[in-house]
């Protein structure tokens, strides 16, 4: 299955971003007809509303498309509306097709870690969704490289369908990844589909030295990320300073240095945008385009070593043996 570098990721369509339906399908439309063929949601993404947006969209247009969405997440107060059980992965299968208004789903991730479900059960749930047609390949979604050996491992003992890529962040201040997922997700021969290489709009150009910071539904939502007060997030805006000033004396926006860079990476096989307006999508479509050259890519290193986030929250999951202290305290 053949994706183009830049995925259109749909998290910020609905409550969480835009509430526009209509300008929503417009900027999917944009992204598609600039050669954008695939498109990646969540069930959790604004409670189920980017899906049906997604859906609505892609009416006329499922069969030229790869599409993606995601389970794990809650969608209600119910304890087993979440997670990653058989019952639940089986039930919201259901829901996301009716959501989407599909007979398949090409992509189906599991968003997230669950330690409490064995790894067999999930893929388990998964293959039987393959076999029955519902979904073609499957995936993960921030996994740890020890949890991506785990489910490999599971699915050839087991006789099991197996994740084909895992879906990490990634980006300029979040490289995290390059120690040991993107080396392990190339050993097994998966696919590396990477969010956020704006960093959360950290990269987006609006956060300089000296400027008054930005505000976004966003920050709002997950402050620990943005909180000035926080000496990681403080190095981050500093490090954001030091990469636009490369950008601009290499002749390139920030945005497209950004989104560039994660393309570049041999291991990574598309970067998935986020935008909520029809202005951010345009500012990156062309950075599919960009080639870094050397020095570029040895200056970047030089702001920010391989293999380092500058903010532990910006991983994306970490596990309950650093969550959760009754684990590690007898």
């Amino acid at each position: 299955m053949k994706v183009s570098p830049l995925c259109l990721g749909a998290m910020m369509f609905g409550g969480w971003g835009n509430q526009d339906h209509d300008d929503s399908i417009k900027i999917i439309h944009k992204a598609l007809d600039s050669g954008i063929n695939f498109v990646d949601t969540a069930d959790v993404y604004s409670q189920g509303e980017s899906e049906e947006i997604v859906g609505k969209a892609l009416k006329d247009r499922r069969d030229n498309v790869v599409l993606a969405t995601k389970v794990h997440g809650g969608m209600g107060r119910d304890p087993n509306q979440q997670g990653n059980s058989r019952r639940w992965i089986i039930q919201e299968c259901e829901n996301s097709l009716r959501r989407l208004g599909t007979d398949w789903i090409d992509l189906y991730q599991i968003h997230r870690p669950e330690p409490d479900t064995d790894i067999d059960e999930t893929l388990a749930a998964l293959s039987d969704l393959v076999r029955s047609g519902k979904v073609r390949y499957l995936g993960s979604s921030t996994f740890p490289a020890a949890d991506i050996v785990e489910a490999q491992w599971a699915a050839e003992k087991r006789g099991r369908e197996r994740f084909v890529c895992e879906q990490p962040p990634y980006s300029l201040l979040v490289r995290g990844i390059e120690t040991d997922v993107l080396p392990t997700i190339q050993r097994y021969g998966m696919g590396a589909i990477t969010w956020s290489p704006l960093a959360g709009g950290w990269l987006s150009g609006n956060y300089r030295v000296g400027a008054e910071l930005p505000t976004s539904r966003r920050a709002a939502m997950l402050p620990a990320r943005y909180d000035m007060s926080i000496p990681g997030n403080q190095r981050k805006l500093e490090v954001a300073e030091e990469l636009a000033k490369l950008a601009e004396s290499s002749g390139m926006t920030l945005v497209n240095l950004a989104v560039s860079f994660v393309i570049a990476h041999q291991g990574v096989t598309a970067a998935i945008i986020g935008p909520r307006t029809m202005e951010q999508l345009d500012t990156q479509l062309g950075a599919g385009d960009i080639t870094l050259s050397a020095d570029v890519l040895d200056a970047i290193d030089e702001i920010n070593p391989p293999g380092r986030n500058l903010s532990r929250g910006d991983a994306g999951y970490l596990p309950p043996s650093l969550t959760n202290a009754s684990l590690r305290r007898r």
